[in-house]
């Protein structure tokens, strides 16, 4: 195999670029809308198994029976329940609880929106989030083939993520999703108030945390470093894009030697991390674009309830 310098490997960076100019600028797909209602059903199908879900993710939680104090109005699994509620119609804390009026027989008890406002931090109901999130995942046939990339959340009518150019700090939160390929499902996601960097490494952490498969990854030039291609190894099929700047091969070898095999293939795997934008544009679409909570940690309970909502509304489809 030709040893690949520092002279070689700008080359076929050009090489690279002249092919994403030639064969994918403007590119549009044909999107299949009959195959998308079809696809409607398996919404239905998750929405059905939800509570199944839930029960199951309440039983596998060893909590101990409160002795003291007064008894909770709700047992854990109707407050999940409610919170999942509450956060599908997407309402204020003080509009839930006058939606919830109607429902009130049903719950046996009245609710304001100060006791919805507090199921945000409560530390049962976020671990039971946590595992109906991986249960689905059990489930449905996670490729392993992912892409991955980050958007933004404001937690003010008065700030726009796209528009903004500070984009940390208070006025957003940072949000990172890896999504599967083959069924646009996300199968790890990260927050934070610090930057997409941190997000990004929260995701990757929940991803191994629950030993989900990792096959092959897709990010945009953003995490173009040696860090994060350290951070899977050689045995996960990276698809990065070097930057300009790059002057050591080092870690860059198996990526450069894809791109030198065919740039073309190389760029088409590359581009499939287009999916993720997709799945951000339809996330915020449903659930808005910005965050009613103010504290750190229900800001990041709406966001990851966001993203197990996804999985559940998602329909993958093959364009062309």
């Amino acid at each position: 195999m030709k040893i690949l310098s520092h002279k070689s490997a700008q080359e076929l960076l050009e090489v690279l670029e002249e092919t994403k100019n030639t064969y994918f600028k403007d590119k549009h797909n044909t999107y299949p809308y009959t195959q998308w209602e079809q696809k409607r059903v398996q919404i239905k199908e998750r929405l059905n198994k939800l509570p199944k879900y839930i029960r199951q993710a309440v039983e596998t939680i060893n909590h101990e029976e409160q002795k003291t104090g007064r008894p909770p109005k709700l047992d854990l699994e109707k407050k999940v329940n409610l919170f999942i509620f509450v956060r599908l119609i997407n309402k204020s804390n003080r509009q839930a609880e006058e939606s919830l009026q109607y429902l009130q027989p049903f719950f046996d008890v009245e609710l304001s929106y100060k006791y919805i406002e507090r199921l945000y931090s409560d530390p049962e109901i976020k671990l039971v989030l946590h595992n109906v999130f991986v249960l689905p995942l059990k489930d449905e046939s996670v490729s392993g083939e992912l892409a991955g990339d980050g958007t933004g959340y404001a937690v003010s009518v008065e700030n726009h993520y796209r528009s903004s150019p500070e984009k940390h700090g208070k006025k957003f939160v940072h949000f990172f999703s890896l999504i599967d390929l083959a069924t646009g499902l996300y199968v790890g996601c990260g927050m934070s108030h610090v930057s997409e960097m941190e997000a990004f490494k929260r995701a990757v952490s929940m991803l191994r945390r629950i030993g989900a498969s990792i096959k092959s990854v897709r990010l945009d030039k953003y995490f173009s470093s040696r860090k994060v291609i350290k951070m899977f190894g050689r045995s996960v099929s990276l698809f990065l894009i070097p930057k300009a700047n790059q002057r050591k091969v080092g870690v860059w070898r198996d990526i450069l030697t894809k791109i030198i095999t065919s740039p073309f293939d190389f760029l088409t795997q590359y581009f499939k991390r287009n999916l993720s934008e997709s799945g951000f544009s339809a996330d915020k679409d449903r659930f808005g674009r910005n965050i009613k909570q103010k504290r750190d940690d229900r800001q990041q309970t709406t966001l990851f309830t966001n993203a197990l909502f996804h999985n559940i509304y998602t329909t993958r489809t093959n364009t062309k």
